[in-house]
């Protein structure tokens, strides 16, 4: 399953200023990252009457095109999808991937990303609220092991991103990845 974070984590304004500024302009092409989930479009429903009033198409016009040009339709649908995970992923900060045995920490800077992992070396379970209370106690406990690393992007920061979120990781605060980096720095 797909984890996509909540998109009204971010102010769609503060990502997008003065989007009636910048019309889109449609052209025929794959998407760059994942069309959003009726859910998001549901939450996002304002945000995309604005991104269709950027480009003169209005209610009546968009339902034409839903029913008589819908492979139209569908490509208004991908570049409203690419343009907001677009802003998220410029906005994402932190990301987190936690699994029964490994803590993935990620802070996302300018020229590279910063990872802690922490690897356990026993049978609990810190995907379970026991699991987390026993890692929690026992930090510094020899089954409990801190890894740091540093990776460059690739050629597309936000796709290097977009496509750790494909994996499972989701976007957050940076409250665990600062915990740990006090504690082991």
């Amino acid at each position: 399953m797909l984890s996509i974070p909540q998109i009204n984590w971010y102010n769609f304004k503060s990502i997008f200023p003065d989007i009636s500024q910048n019309p889109i302009i449609l052209i025929e092409k794959q998407m760059k990252y994942a069309r959003l989930t009726k859910e998001q479009f549901e939450e996002l429903h304002q945000e995309f009457i604005n991104f269709l009033a950027t480009q003169s198409i209005t209610k009546e016009e968009w339902t034409h095109l839903k029913q008589n040009k819908p492979e139209l339709a569908e490509t208004e649908l991908d570049v409203f999808s690419d343009l907001i995970w677009e802003g998220v992923l410029n906005q994402a900060e932190y990301l987190e991937h936690i699994s029964p045995q490994h803590m993935y920490l990620f802070y996302l800077g300018a020229d590279k990303m910063q990872a802690i992992v922490l690897n356990l070396k026993n049978d609990m379970d810190i995907t379970t609220p026991e699991g987390y209370q026993w890692l929690r106690e026992n930090l510094m406990d020899d089954d409990v092991e801190f890894f740091q690393a540093d990776k460059d992007y690739g050629n597309d920061r936000n796709l290097d991103k977009f496509n750790m979120i494909q994996q499972g990781a989701v976007i957050t605060k940076g409250e665990l990845y600062r915990y740990f980096d006090k504690l082991i720095n």
